[in-house]
């Protein structure tokens, strides 16, 4: 019968650089991971800042407006580079900065809503005050793509694509260019 090796049986130098050897393996699991996740969730964040500078890109609004303001609201999880503010292919600037979701002047001052984590209830409720208002509405957690929103964001690996909820676009006030509707998933009217 062939000896056993265990730690036991290793001289004491050489059992340390075992030791550590494998607390390494078995700490370098969950860091690798984490640091994937984060490298996954920068990559997605940056997807998303693109498709949405793209939707935006190919929307009028009654006026005109030379810049832009984006408010995101809610708990998002991929506005970080939203939020950094961006520029069209135009030139035109959009500047983005997060808003409370009671926040009176979302109807008035905010060109588009980038909205996050919001219950049913509270996106009928964001809804009915922005109804009559030119804004236009992105949602990154509605995969029915219903209660007013207008584009909803499907976010995978490693790519974003969005519906199209028709009947809120007729509603808003705004107009989308055909190209952008024929790119979309689209959600026939609720």
């Amino acid at each position: 019968m062939e000896p056993i090796l265990t730690l036991a049986s290793l001289p004491s130098l050489r059992r340390f650089s075992v030791c550590l050897a494998l607390l390494g393996a078995c700490l370098s699991g969950p860091i690798l991971r984490a640091e994937e996740a984060r490298t996954l969730l920068a990559q997605q964040s940056e997807a998303v800042g693109e498709v949405v500078l793209g939707i935006l890109s190919f929307v009028r609004w009654p006026d005109e407006p030379g810049e832009l303001h984006l408010c995101v609201v809610g708990p998002t999880e991929f506005a970080d580079d939203i939020l950094q503010g961006m520029s069209q292919p135009s030139g035109r600037p959009v500047h983005a900065q997060r808003r409370a979701l009671d926040d009176p002047r979302l109807a008035t001052e905010c060109h588009a809503l980038y909205l996050g984590v919001l219950s049913d209830a509270e996106n009928r409720q964001l809804f009915e005050r922005l109804a009559n208002h030119p804004v236009l509405s992105i949602s990154e957690h509605d995969p029915s793509c219903s209660v007013g929103n207008m584009f909803c964001l499907n976010i995978g690996r490693p790519r974003v694509t969005f519906s199209i909820n028709l009947d809120s676009v007729a509603r808003s006030g705004v107009r989308v260019h055909p190209n952008v509707l024929k790119l979309a998933r689209r959600k026939a009217a609720s």
